[in-house]
């Protein structure tokens, strides 16, 4: 029997997991039919390729993030900076950092919706403070890859739900991307409390069930990942969805952490080799099981990989050493 990683540990794979799994899937994010995924990578795909010309993140190098990975950044620095979660302190760095007119990288969605709806009030009310709770009308995946520091810096919080609501109205000022997002937080706070991987989200998918809008919905997709769960990560996202909605991504990236077979890596290149948002769900799944694993199941040579590491280990270790928990 494997000993216990500790919270502390797990509060940093959590974080450094979502951060990896994005990056690793740098080269071969949104490419969409395997074909031309083997055809790009002959040699097959074991994380980390650099984006060939044409591709949507062309110009990064291996170890840089995606988009999701860039704000996720901005959001893991402000919470370091901050000792918590603000959302106009984040929602300035965000617009700051990721603004269409100056960010190089690829503008999704939730990015240039939230700097329009920004924009917008500030023309509308020029007296006022924009209070980052209005962003894009999106119910992707924004939010999804970067919600980690937010859950270590408010670990044990007693409206750690009404916190995840107002991180996902930052981007995200959509119901169903804020129901999806606290059942996001809560399969990561049942793996960070030590729970087995299927008592987890059982036990979230019967939370989750309970929503009066989106459960009967969520309930639907968490079972849609266990019925496939003897086929291959590449089957079953060929059949529960690819692409970049939650109502596709979310089951997916869970049939993914279902899938686990012990090894971090393996888990990882899994979901990547399965194609389409393959960063967004390489994210969630990288953060679930480092919420479960700890930061030693994460490859030392992966995280090293990382372009922005020695930034990403201070910010960590500040977070997680300001948390009411043993930082061991």
């Amino acid at each position: 029997m494997e000993a216990d990683p500790g919270l502390a540990n797990r509060l940093r794979g959590m974080i450094w997991g979502q951060l990896v799994g994005d990056a690793a899937a740098l080269g071969t994010h949104w490419i969409y039919n395997l074909s031309e995924l083997a055809a790009a990578y002959p040699n097959g795909v074991d994380g980390f390729e650099e984006p060939k010309e044409g591709h949507y993140h062309f110009g990064k190098k291996p170890g840089d993030q995606t988009h999701y990975g860039d704000a996720a950044l901005v959001l893991l620095e402000s919470i370091a900076e901050e000792g918590q979660f603000d959302p106009a302190n984040f929602g300035r760095a965000f617009v700051a950092r990721l603004n269409p007119e100056t960010y190089e990288g690829y503008i999704d969605h939730s990015t240039r919706g939230t700097v329009e709806s920004k924009l917008n009030f500030e023309e509308l009310h020029p007296s006022r403070e924009f209070d980052f709770q209005q962003g894009a009308d999106d119910d992707q995946l924004a939010t999804a890859t970067s919600i980690g520091p937010v859950i270590a810096a408010h670990f044990g919080h007693p409206d750690l739900m009404g916190i995840v609501e107002k991180v996902t109205r930052v981007r995200q000022n959509n119901a169903r991307a804020i129901a999806y997002m606290k059942a996001h937080a809560r399969i990561l706070l049942e793996l960070l409390n030590g729970r087995d991987i299927h008592s987890s989200l059982h036990r979230v998918e019967e939370i989750a069930g309970k929503d009066l809008e989106f459960g009967p919905e969520l309930r639907r997709k968490f079972e849609s990942a266990f019925k496939l769960l003897s086929r291959s990560v590449e089957e079953a996202t060929d059949k529960l969805g690819q692409s970049c909605p939650l109502i596709s991504s979310f089951p997916s990236a869970l049939h993914g952490l279902l899938h686990y077979r012990g090894s971090f890596e393996r888990a990882v290149l899994d979901v990547i080799r399965a194609g389409g948002d393959n960063a967004g769900r390489a994210a969630m799944v990288g953060g679930w099981l480092g919420a479960h694993l700890g930061m030693e199941a994460i490859p030392e040579g992966w995280r090293r990989r990382l372009n922005k590491r020695d930034a990403i280990d201070g910010w960590v270790e500040r977070i997680v050493g300001q948390s009411p928990i043993p930082s061991s």
